[in-house]
C-alpha cells in the first residue's frame, strides 16, 4: 500500500476522531472557563474534582480501548459476530464499573482532605463529584460505542454528536452556574449537572446511530442485549484491565501533580489546571491519531499483514510528531494570551495566575513531544493487542520516575510548580522511549509471524 494511501486513510479516519476528541475536550474547557469566571476557589475545586473523576474514568475507559483493538482485528479478519460480542460485553462491563464506583465519588471530600487539600476546597469538590459520579456509567458506555464506531470507520458522526453535547453543556452551564433565567445559582454543582446531561445525550445519540445506521443494522448490536456472553465478557475484562491500569498510571501522575500543586497554593493550583487544559486540548490531536493507529494496526493485525502494519505506523507517528513541533511554538509564544482566556480580567488574582500559567506552559511545550510518543506507541500496541507489558512500563515510568521526580524537584530542591512540571517530563520521556522500542522490535512486524 503506497504511503500516500496510508496518509489518506489515516486522515479520513483520524480527522473526525481528532475533531470529536477536541469537542469532547471542549466540555471540560467550557466548565473550566465558566467556573473560572465564577470564582478562584470554585475553579480550584473544579480542578481537583475533574482530576479525581478522570483518574477513575481512565481505569474504566480501558474497557473501551480494549474493545477498539479487538473489534478492529475482528473486522480485519471478517468476523462481525465477534465484533458484536466484544462490544456488548464492553458495555456491560462499563455499566457495572460505573455503579461500583458511586461510593468513591460520594465520599470524595474525606479522601481529598486526607490527601492534604484545604477543607473548603475539598467540600466544594465533593459537591461537584456527588453529581458527576452518576455520569461515569453512561460516559464509559458511550466510549465503548465510540470505539465500536471507530473500528467500523464511522467516525464523522462522532464529531457531530459530540459538538451537540458541547452546546448542551455550555447552555446548561450558563443557566445553572450563574443562576440565569431564574434558575438557582449552583456554581460547581451546576457544572456537574451540565456535564452529566452532555454525557447522557452523547450516549443515546451514539447508541441510536450504531443500531440503525445503514450498513450496520445487520450486525444487530443490541439484540438480546440482556443475555450474558461470559466468554467475551472475560476476554474484554482481561484485556481492558491492563489498558485501564496503564491509563491510570499516567493519570495518577497528573492527579498527584494536582494534589502536590494544592500543597503549594490555590493560585498555583488554578494556574496548573489552566495549563493542563491548554496542553490537553492539543494533546487531543495525538489521541485522535493514536485511536486511528489502533484501528489501522488492528485491521492490519487481523489480516496478518506486517508490511501494512509497519507502513501505517510510520505514517501516523510522523503526522503526530509534525503537529507536536507546531504546538511547541504556540506554547512558547502565546502562553500569556492562552492563560488569560480562562480568567476574569477584573479578578485581582488574575495577573499572578497568568504568571504561573506561562511558566507551566513553557515546560508543557517540552513534555508534549514525549507525551505524543507514548500515546502513539500505546495506540499501536493496542492494535496488536499487546497490553500487559506496556502496563508495567507505564507503572515504572510514572510511579517510580515521574511522581518521585516531581516531588523531589518541587519540594526538596525548592523549584516549586515548575519543578513539579519538569518531573512530569521525565516520566513521559521514560514511557515514550520504552513503549516505542517495544512496538518497533515486536514479533508482529516480522513476516509470517503473529502474536499469540
Amino acid at each position: 500500500m503506497p504511503l500516500a494511501r496510508h496518509v489518506r486513510a489515516i486522515f479520513t479516519l483520524g480527522l473526525p476522531l481528532i475533531g470529536s476528541n477536541l469537542a469532547q475536550m471542549l466540555l471540560n474547557v467550557t466548565d473550566t472557563v465558566m467556573v473560572g469566571w465564577y470564582g478562584v476557589e470554585a475553579l480550584a475545586a473544579l480542578v481537583l474534582g475533574t482530576s479525581y473523576f478522570f483518574s477513575i474514568f481512565m481505569l474504566g475507559n480501558g474497557i473501551a480501548l480494549a474493545v477498539m483493538g479487538r473489534v478492529s482485528a475482528s473486522l480485519g479478519a471478517d468476523d462481525e459476530v465477534q465484533a458484536r460480542r466484544d462490544t456488548r460485553m464492553g458495555i456491560w462491563l462499563s455499566i457495572l464499573f460505573g455503579l461500583a464506583m458511586l461510593p468513591v465519588f460520594w465520599n470524595s471530600g474525606a479522601v481529598l482532605e486526607m490527601l492534604g487539600q484545604k477543607p473548603e476546597i475539598a467540600a466544594l469538590a465533593q459537591d461537584y463529584l456527588r453529581i458527576l459520579g452518576f455520569a461515569l456509567a453512561p460516559g464509559l458506555a458511550m466510549m465503548v460505542i465510540r470505539s465500536y464506531l471507530s473500528a467500523q470507520e464511522r467516525t464523522a458522526v462522532l464529531l457531530w454528536i459530540t459538538l451537540g453535547a458541547v452546546l448542551l453543556n455550555a447552555g446548561v452551564n450558563w443557566i445553572l452556574i450563574f443562576g440565569n433565567w431564574g434558575a438557582p445559582e449552583l456554581g460547581v454543582r451546576g457544572a456537574a449537572i451540565a456535564s452529566l446531561s452532555a454525557m447522557v445525550l452523547n450516549l443515546v445519540a451514539q447508541a441510536i446511530y450504531a443500531a440503525r445506521a445503514p450498513g450496520l443494522t445487520h450486525i444487530r448490536l443490541f439484540q438480546r442485549f440482556w443475555r450474558p456472553d461470559w466468554e467475551a465478557f472475560w476476554i474484554v475484562a482481561k484485556m481492558g484491565l491492563p489498558v485501564g491500569l496503564t491509563s491510570v498510571a499516567e493519570g495518577s501522575m497528573f492527579q498527584a501533580s494536582a494534589l502536590m500543586m494544592g500543597w503549594i497554593g490555590t493560585i498555583e493550583l488554578a494556574a496548573h489546571g489552566i495549563a493542563l487544559q491548554v496542553s490537553s486540548i492539543t494533546f487531543m490531536v495525538h489521541v485522535g491519531l493514536s485511536n486511528a493507529a489502533t484501528v489501522r494496526a488492528g485491521r492490519a493485525h487481523g489480516k496478518r499483514d506486517p508490511r501494512l502494519l509497519r507502513d501505517g505506523a510510520r505514517v501516523v507517528t510522523g503526522l503526530s510528531v509534525g503537529f507536536g513541533l507546531l504546538t511547541v511554538a504556540v506554547f512558547v509564544f502565546a502562553g500569556p494570551w492562552l492563560t488569560r482566556l480562562f480568567l476574569d480580567a477584573d479578578n485581582p488574582a488574575t495577573p499572578e495566575i497568568v504568571l504561573y500559567g506561562v511558566r507551566f506552559l513553557m515546560v508543557a511545550a517540552i513534555f508534549q513531544l514525549f507525551d505524543l510518543m507514548q500515546v502513539m506507541a500505546l495506540g499501536l500496541l493496542r492494535g496488536v493487542q499487546d497490553t500487559r507489558v506496556p502496563m508495567w512500563m507505564a507503572v515504572a515510568s510514572y510511579w517510580l520516575i515521574g511522581i518521585p521526580a516531581s516531588y523531589f524537584l518541587a519540594f526538596t530542591l525548592d523549584f516549586g510548580g515548575v519543578g513539579l512540571w519538569l518531573g512530569l517530563v521525565l516520566g513521559l520521556a521514560s514511557a515514550g522511549a520504552m513503549m516505542m522500542r517495544r512496538f518497533w522490535r515486536g514479533p508482529w512486524l516480522q513476516p509470517r509471524q503473529s502474536v499469540a
